[in-house]
């Protein structure tokens, strides 16, 4: 045996530095149900209590109302995983298998478990994950339809273990070059593989070592082994093996070490803490980084004498070796993040609408736009206090910001109240808002952008809402209203029309500045300047300063989505690209022009895309010091085309939004020091979280909007000063009505605003997309 897996303190460390390389302090876990579709099997291993002969009067099958009651409770027990566990093709022992499976309707076992699969997703929320055993290519292509993932236990490379006497005798499909070759189908056909080791039957040191360097050999050539078991042998009565001692605690921990040295730090091992009893948290210790699934309704089959933790328990144990607990889906985070590439297109969409940025299992059912309490928010209010180093994070790295990003549990709480101290420390407990009406002029739109639900085009007709496009004197009518009500800005922009040109957008400037020459105009992103410009073949800078003389007071920082054109290749291939949304904003700034900037996220990027995002912010504020404030912008799934084909995320989650927040006024300090909620996306209590999360300004009361409302936001258009100064103070905080450029309302603004009298119902100019 190689000396580097010998007991050794040098095994302990090397093992732990390979951990905390790969996984950090995240603990994940599957919350699964158990489903038992069938306990014939035609092997007969010498250890198994699972699997048993036919008997008078019991069912070889679960029934499909039996499977779709076990996944019902699952569900409500908020678990994401249906475990299909079942013997290895009974059907060819058994003649009641036969029978049965007759009078089903199926030919096969694995015919019926792609039904009850596809059965359970369409009547629920969960994912299949299915252990059948050995099957063939087209057994797994089946099967990979219907399943978020798919295991086999190797268990043992080990030959011998399949002669006479001992544990794998009359098993025929235990022989080790069966179920490897079942490993490599799997990853030709890039399913998301589980599998692992069966330890104490009898095997050697020598001999599991074999094993995992299999294991190692197959994942990197097909790199789709997400997860590797490491399972001790306890005996059980009644069976050949009943006598057998169990397999010692101290070889459990010297396999965990030995094999997280063989497989590296990204791989997912995992072993089950029900067979570990007391001392399952050693486990931790040894390298293991996923407790596997477990049910907080359906018993282990397979090893009904040892009962799972209760979820809290594996909670405690997990904090007490300084680790978080995260739940993931049957498939873990990196096959989730790549969820094209690994699964079925239909599973890849119910895998990404389950997930959250970082491909984990996402914590409760609130998404921006919704009328649900964010859940943290309680304790967000609690005034609970948790304490970080930031300094310990790199805020002006990548890695440093992503890290921060990924905070949960106290960690989360932690940079929470870290930014809430910053915000206090620098701006002080006044939250303020602007009295502005937000104008969409058009929803026609010549660009592709897969996040809107706004726009409305040759490709975008059956969406929600008809196409407009506003008149002149329409326009005008709203700003004078606007001023009448006590606005001091309009906000204006919209689609890309085929027919503007600059002087389009020219022609608005001097409509608005005669209806109300004292409003300011905040206009115009730097996707509509920069076409604009072309229109008129003018260079940016001299159409920039021609909107100036028009009445161009300052610039929205929208169409930046996600500053980084990996991702916008995939949500507005057609839109200005991260360095031309730069460029426009950086020439702005230097005429004179004050922006806001934006993030819109939640949707198919990933937390380093947030980090690029902010350090480009940063880097053009550092340059120019020409954004007033930063603003979140959290993606509204429910109309948008990329969800509803499947290819997006269910907006952030609550934990990701409130971070973004919170890590947005760490990361932009000093040279950003108002960060903005979006009231309309975040709803009044996601609002009161993140005022406790670094947040000092509250936008607009809008008066009208339009393009969250189009995809699907329940948060209304306006909230009237009054109901905006009761939200602040709610939060303890102290309210402020500003101007566009952070100066004070005027008493003659603050006093109509707070008497304006209801909207007018608009008279929209309809026109054919």
């Amino acid at each position: 045996m190689p000396l580097e897996f010998t007991d050794s303190p040098s095994l302990m460390r090397e093992a732990a530095r390979w951990h905390d390389a790969g996984h950090g302090n995240t603990m994940s876990y599957s919350r699964k149900v158990f489903i038992p579709l069938t306990r014939l099997c035609r092997d007969v291993c010498g250890y198994c209590t699972f699997a048993h002969a036919p008997r008078p009067g019991v069912r070889a099958y679960l029934t499909s109302d039996e499977v779709l009651a076990i996944a019902k409770t699952g569900e409500a027990a908020d678990c994401s995983e249906a475990l299909f566990t079942l013997g290895d093709k009974p059907e060819l022992r058994y003649k009641a298998a036969r029978k049965e499976l007759s009078a089903l309707g199926y030919a096969t076992t694995i015919d019926y478990l792609h039904a009850m699969c596809a059965l359970v997703l369409r009547e629920t929320t969960l994912l299949p994950h299915v252990n059948p055993g050995v099957m063939t290519r087209e057994d797994m292509a089946k099967l990979r339809e219907v399943s978020a993932s798919m295991g086999l236990m190797l268990e043992s490379t080990s030959r011998r273990l399949c002669d006479k006497g001992e544990p794998h005798f009359g098993s025929p499909d235990k022989q080790p070059a069966a179920r490897l070759e079942v490993l490599r189908i799997a990853g030709e056909l890039k399913i998301p593989f589980t599998t692992g080791i069966l330890i104490g039957i009898g095997e050697t040191r020598e001999e599991r070592i074999d094993a995992l360097l299999a294991i190692r050999d197959l994942h990197r050539q097909y790199g789709h082994i997400q997860e590797v078991i490491v399972q001790n042998f306890r005996a059980k009565p009644h069976t050949r093996m009943a006598d057998t001692p169990h397999a010692a605690h101290e070889e459990l921990l010297w396999t965990v070490r030995t094999a997280r040295v063989i497989l590296g730090a990204d791989m997912n091992i995992q072993a089950p803490p029900n067979l570990s009893s007391d001392n399952c948290g050693d486990l931790i210790d040894a390298g293991i980084n996923d407790w596997g699934g477990v049910s907080p309704v359906t018993p282990d089959h397979v090893n009904p004498e040892a009962p799972w933790p209760a979820i809290d328990t594996l909670r405690d144990i997990t904090a007490s070796r300084g680790r978080e607990l995260v739940a993931r889906l049957p498939s873990y985070p990196a096959y989730v993040r790549e969820a094209a590439h690994w699964h079925h297109p239909d599973i890849a969409t119910r895998v990404l609408r389950a997930s959250d940025s970082e491909g984990y299992a996402r914590a409760d059912a609130w998404s921006p736009g919704l009328r649900a309490s964010p859940p943290l928010l309680a304790r967000l209010h609690a005034g609970i206090k948790k304490s970080i180093k930031t300094n310990t994070y790199n805020l002006l790295s990548e890695a440093g910001i992503t890290r921060l990003f990924a905070a949960r549990g106290d960690a989360f709480h932690a940079v929470c109240d870290a930014a809430d101290e910053l915000r206090r420390n620098t701006v002080g407990d006044t939250v303020r808002y602007v009295v502005n009406r937000n104008i969409n002029y058009t929803n026609i739109c010549a660009y592709r952008c897969t996040f809107c639900a706004f726009s409305k085009g040759r490709h975008s007709a059956s969406l929600r809402g008809e196409p407009y496009d506003l008149s002149l004197e329409e326009i005008s009518r709203r700003v004078a209203e606007a001023w009448s009500r006590g606005a001091t800005e309009v906000c204006m922009q919209g689609g890309i029309h085929p027919s503007y040109t600059g002087e389009t957008y020219l022609d608005i400037l001097r409509a608005v500045k005669q209806a109300a020459p004292g409003i300011h105009v905040h206009a115009f992103t730097p996707l509509e300047v920069s076409h604009g410009a072309q229109t008129l073949g003018l260079p940016v800078r001299e159409f920039l300063s021609r909107l100036m003389d028009a009445g161009l007071n300052s610039l929205p920082g929208t169409a930046a989505e996600i500053l980084d054109d990996e991702v916008r290749r995939v949500i507005c291939p057609d839109k200005v690209t991260t360095d031309e949304w730069l460029k426009v904003m950086q020439t702005a700034h230097e005429l004179g022009l004050r922006s806001t900037a934006t993030i819109m996220f939640g949707h198919v990027e990933q937390p380093q895309h947030w980090a690029r995002h902010l350090l480009r912010v940063r880097a053009l504020q550092e340059k120019t010091g020409g954004f007033t404030e930063f603003i979140p912008l959290p993606f509204v799934h429910m109309g948008a085309p990329v969800y509803q084909q499947g290819r997006a995320r269910k907006g952030p989650t609550s934990r990701e939004a409130i971070l973004m927040h919170a890590v947005a006024r760490l990361v932009l300090h000093p040279v950003i020091q108002n960060i903005q909620v979006s009231w309309v996306k975040m709803g009044e209590e996601g609002v009161a979280a993140c005022l406790a999360a670094g947040v000092n300004d509250l936008g607009g009361t809008l008066m009208n909007e339009s393009i969250s409302r189009a995809a699907g936001t329940q948060h209304g258009q306006e909230m009237p000063p009054a109901r905006m100064e009761a939200l602040i103070c709610a939060a303890g905080r102290v309210p402020q009505q500003r101007t566009t450029l952070y100066g004070d309302a005027t008493v003659e603004r603050r006093e109509t605003a707070k008497s304006a009298v209801p909207l007018v119902t608009a008279d929209v100019q309809r026109v054919a997309a």
